[in-house]
């Protein structure tokens, strides 16, 4: 089996020409080559001499060969050696790794799905390509041996209740999941209501699936603080939810009436109509702006809870997808985008850089980024979000700085921001 090549960036596996390093493997090429014929010419002229002396004695001739055999195994393995530095060296400056199919406990499903299979009809005269190449996170090589669990299954059977596994990879970086040929497991979708009676009431646990989960109902994730963003956030019916986004309890709480009137001018043409919530708890978010007819897509992960489904039974759209991953939209397809803690990215100013410019990406110009309650442990972590901000040149329609006493009476600093995207020539 040969190899499958997964490109460092983007997060995807693809096969592309090498371009400005092209010059430095040609050389390293080219410095082995001659470094191992430099190698060869000195192992066999350093014995010429014994060689003509034993070219005069007839009985020492099976030496010769023996010895001559042996400097030539030495070449060969040193050859062999340099060509394993050289692809080293190029998956080091290419910026790929490899998953190699040729382990033996690599499933046979996953040799299948990364395996590159020929168009059937040949060359596609659109796109040039001529064969299909799997797409997969470059960190699964790191955890290779998951992924390969994830991967055995019986073909055409019913895929194993692992869901929490596929989350654990993704949550190494192994995102996006190979496909599966297995049918998922069904769950029953009990007491669903219509639009919009749906986005204040709760359906029946048996709709959700619990495995992998410490809670095994929704009293028991009502009572726990699953994050900053989701305290008693599944209780939609007589929580702090039902008020959320409608009636402030502090400053730092805009209000979406509020927000959605600050898109004035010719910038804000079209007012609000469609709009990301990232990391947006149990969709409550969603449901308030559904109910101005504006249209959210929440990105979260299960972790802790069932979001995902909870947020899809309130007749919202998630979007299974964590923050290391590449928004899967168009450029300037959002009016807005909302997000709260879950931009917190432990403090990694990089991935932080990273993530604020695909926010920026699929922000249109004259769109608005409502920064909502963001949690800033000190007051570096403050600056530098403030900096970083600062840099593409949002209009600050609303920045607010505020205190909040925790739960354990100690005093913690949000802060609370809606943004203009400028224009950019």
């Amino acid at each position: 089996m040969g190899a499958v090549s997964l490109k460092i960036g983007d997060g995807t596996a693809r096969f592309k020409r090498a371009t400005m390093y092209s010059s430095a493997v040609n050389f390293l090429m080219l410095f082995s080559v001659i470094t191992t014929n430099l190698f060869a010419l000195y192992a066999f002229t350093y014995h010429t001499p014994t060689i003509h002396h034993y070219s005069s004695n007839n009985n020492n001739y099976p030496k010769n060969i023996s010895l001559i055999s042996e400097k030539v195994s030495l070449i060969l393995r040193e050859i062999e050696s340099s060509q394993k530095k050289l692809t080293q060296m190029e998956k080091q400056l290419l910026g790929y790794e490899s998953i190699d199919l040729s382990r033996p406990n690599i499933a046979i499903e996953l040799k299948q799905f990364l395996n590159r299979h020929l168009l059937p009809l040949g060359k596609d005269s659109r796109t040039g390509i001529t064969e299909m190449v799997a797409s997969v996170g470059h960190s699964c090589e790191k955890s290779v041996d998951l992924l390969s669990e994830f991967m055995n299954y019986k073909v055409n059977g019913l895929c194993p209740d692992d869901w929490s596994l596929g989350q654990k990879l993704i949550l190494q970086g192994c995102e996006p999941l190979p496909r599966r040929r297995c049918f998922a497991k069904a769950i029953p979708k009990v007491g669903f209501q219509s639009f919009p009676i749906s986005l204040w009431k709760n359906v029946s646990e048996k709709s959700f699936s619990w495995s992998g989960l410490g809670c095994k109902n929704l009293a028991c994730l009502n009572i726990k603080k699953l994050n900053r963003d989701c305290a008693g956030c599944f209780d939609i019916v007589r929580g702090y939810e039902t008020q959320r986004y409608v009636k402030g309890r502090s400053k730092n709480d805009f209000l979406i009436d509020d927000v959605l009137a600050m898109v004035v001018g010719p910038a804000g043409g079209g007012g609000i109509r469609i709009g990301f919530d990232i990391g947006g708890g149990s969709g409550t978010f969603a449901a308030r702006m559904a109910e101005r007819n504006v249209t959210i897509v929440t990105a979260t992960l299960n972790v802790e809870a069932p979001f995902n489904e909870f947020i899809a039974s309130r007749g919202l759209f998630p979007l299974y997808l964590s923050l290391d991953h590449r928004f899967p939209f168009q450029d300037n397809v959002f009016d807005l985008v909302h997000a709260a803690n879950g931009l917190d990215v432990g403090g990694r100013s990089e991935k932080l850089e990273f993530l604020m410019f695909d926010i920026d990406r699929v922000l249109r110009t004259g769109g608005l980024f409502w920064l909502d309650n963001f949690y800033c442990s000190s007051d570096d972590k403050k600056s530098a979000l403030t900096r970083l901000i600062e840099r593409f040149g949002y209009k600050k329609l609303k920045w607010v700085v505020g205190e909040k006493v925790n739960g354990a009476g100690k005093s913690e600093v949000y802060l609370s921001a809606v943004l203009q995207k400028p224009v950019r020539v």
